[in-house]
């Protein structure tokens, strides 16, 4: 099967998940989570969290059936790149 990237302008909050996400097809998608008015996720008498960070996305793949791909835990924020694959839902 031909993988076939499809771009959507999603840097709008307006946009609906129907345009972004097709239940039925494979996708890859880069998520962004900020920290409220900019306190500190992770540093130096924080740096604990970065752990939980991490147990919890290990959670989330075996609850929802995603791949993690690669993710970043900033002082602030936190990038996180997961491939979703319908077929292994419905197994």
């Amino acid at each position: 099967m031909e993988a076939k990237w499809v771009h959507y302008n999603l840097y709008s909050m307006t946009s609906p998940r129907r345009l972004a996400i097709q239940d039925a097809r494979p996708g890859a998608f880069h998520l962004i989570s900020r920290c409220v008015r900019r306190a500190f996720l992770c540093g130096d008498t924080a740096e604990h969290r970065r752990v939980w960070l991490e147990q919890g996305i290990k959670t989330q793949v075996q609850t929802f059936s995603i791949d993690v791909l690669t993710f970043a835990v900033m002082s602030n924020h936190l990038h996180i790149v997961v491939k979703t694959d319908p077929q292994r839902t419905q197994g």
